[in-house]
């Protein structure tokens, strides 16, 4: 005989750890994103891989550090990716990692990563404006570069 379930009644909900003010209020282009997100990332010692989620008029509405990881590398799943934009019902997403090294090109794995991410972001109708690496003092944007 089997014995039931139980099965709990969920609800999501964004909790606000924290706030910045951006001066800006709207993202225009790389470097507008860059400045948003320099200070925060820049003197990390391990890759942090965040999602900036933004609302109709590209003006962003929440920070979320999607993953911590080491040295040289951060799991990035789009599941983890998008959890938080999904919940704050964002138009889009721009997503940022720090190079520890300081240096900005980017890698295989990261263009591979930027290719899922707008496969999944077509899916679920939020657009993946950019995958911007920051190091010291400077960017790369893999829009500007063309693989978004």
């Amino acid at each position: 005989m089997n014995k039931a379930k139980r099965v709990n009644i969920v609800s999501i909900k964004l909790v606000k750890e924290s706030s910045i003010l951006y001066q800006k209020r709207t993202i225009r282009s790389p470097q507008d994103a860059y400045e948003l997100m320099k200070d925060f990332l820049e003197d990390k010692d391990r890759e942090h891989f965040i999602v900036v989620s933004l609302d109709t008029k590209k003006q962003p509405t929440n920070i979320n550090v999607s993953s911590i990881g080491t040295l040289n590398s951060a799991l990035v799943h789009p599941r983890e990716i998008f959890k938080a934009a999904i919940a704050a019902n964002a138009c889009s997403i721009m997503c940022f990692h720090n190079h520890p090294s300081g240096e900005v090109t980017q890698s295989q794995e990261d263009v591979e990563v930027t290719k899922r991410l707008l496969e999944a972001g077509k899916i679920l109708g939020i657009e993946v404006l950019d995958h911007i690496i920051v190091g010291d003092g400077n960017y790369t944007s893999l829009k500007e570069k063309g693989y978004i």
